[in-house]
């Protein structure tokens, strides 16, 4: 097992980030909040969770063992694959979604792109005794303590991640508004890919 990997971050994605160790680059599958918090050839350190498929073989990037731990118990669950389950963490750190899960609150769930009303409902039986008690002193939720930050915020925080100037990034996120709006919960992982079609035909 891989438990993390730790070296230069060589390429960001809108998906993955690319992290040397030993000369190999290692590509890991991570959330928009978690790619902003990386920078293209600074120093990276992070968990590691690696999905066994017939035909592919998946390393997902975590920035802590908790993280980490949360996302093997949540795609272990019936119908939830590691997407979802990353998905999910994408939308709520380990304690808050251990918050949503004791207090039954469904409508935590429906936020996450994915998870319907009869899914939620599903999720909250299935994780009810396998996730724990919250060991943070404080409920929080990606990626600010006081609550998730709007997709607008977590889509600008990811490009500027990805390099691009704040200017281009508010332009980007500008293009892509329309697409949000039309979503009820958006998609920050499919807006970002269509921000990144963007900036590439302006370039």
């Amino acid at each position: 097992m891989i438990a993390f990997v730790q070296g230069p971050v060589a390429a960001l994605t809108s998906h993955a980030a690319v992290v040397e160790v030993g000369g190999v680059g290692l590509a890991l599958q991570c959330t928009p909040a978690t790619l902003a918090a990386l920078r293209t050839g600074e120093p990276a350190r992070l968990h590691t969770s690696l999905v066994v498929r017939e035909d592919s073989l998946t390393l997902y990037g975590f920035v802590d063992d908790d993280e980490r731990a949360t996302f093997e118990i949540l795609q272990a669950a019936p119908g939830v694959g590691p997407r979802l389950a990353q998905a999910i963490l994408g939308v709520h750190s380990p304690d808050a979604l251990r918050l949503a899960i004791a207090g039954g609150d469904e409508k935590a769930l429906i936020k996450v792109p994915g998870i319907g009303k009869a899914k939620a409902q599903k999720l909250l039986l299935e994780y009810k005794d396998k996730l724990g008690a919250p060991v943070g002193s404080v409920p929080a939720q990606k990626p600010l303590a006081a609550g998730p930050a709007p997709w607008s915020e977590q889509l600008h925080s990811a490009l500027v991640g990805l390099g691009y100037a704040p200017r281009e990034a508010d332009d980007a996120v500008a293009a892509v508004a329309p697409q949000a709006e039309e979503q009820s919960s958006p998609d920050v992982g499919a807006l970002l890919r269509a921000a990144l079609r963007t900036l590439n035909r302006t370039r």
